[in-house]
């Protein structure tokens, strides 16, 4: 038998406000998000208060539930992934 030499290895704070902001770029609800980014709806919304009030994401104020990525936070998600291509993350 073959083992897997492979060890979980839990996210960080900023892996995991990165898929939400990944998630949410075009409009989702946060059901989508949490099914996406596998997270629970305690856990999200914690990480959304957060995220909205850095200016990363909004809810869309004409469409009830809908959360999406500010151009802050596109531009947030953009320095996470030069910085993920490069090894720092």
């Amino acid at each position: 038998m073959f083992r897997r030499n492979v060890m979980a290895r839990r996210r960080s704070h900023i892996e995991i406000s990165a898929d939400i902001l990944r998630i949410a770029r075009t409009g989702a609800r946060k059901t989508r998000i949490v099914y996406g980014a596998n997270l629970n709806f305690k856990l999200l919304n914690e990480y959304l208060d957060k995220l909205e009030k850095a200016g990363l994401i909004a809810r869309d104020p004409k469409k009830t539930g809908i959360i999406r990525t500010t151009e802050k936070g596109r531009k947030y998600l953009q320095q996470y992934e030069n910085l993920k291509d490069f090894g720092m993350l």
